[in-house]
């Protein structure tokens, strides 16, 4: 693996990493209320961007990272939309 790519997942892991906590705060509390809607929208458009350019460009670590990160913004952004 060269440094590029070593440096890219590790950029990945403590951005994805970082976004847990409110991911799982979210989940467990289903509390949305301090959550833009649009900004989540916005959030979650951003990320499935990101990875359609990883996949575009065959980035093992934005492609890892974005999957992991839009299937947890989803779960945040159905439930800031479900539990209004």
């Amino acid at each position: 693996m060269d440094s590029t790519t070593l440096i890219g997942y590790i950029a990945a892991f403590c951005t994805t990493i970082s976004f847990l906590p409110q991911a799982f705060q979210t989940i467990k509390t289903k509390n949305t209320e301090g959550i833009s809607l649009t900004m989540y929208s916005i959030f979650t458009f951003g990320t499935i961007m990101w990875l359609v350019f990883g996949l575009m460009s065959n980035s093992y670590p934005i492609i890892f990272a974005n999957i992991i990160t839009i299937a947890l913004s989803l779960v945040i952004l159905v439930y800031k939309i479900k539990y209004k």
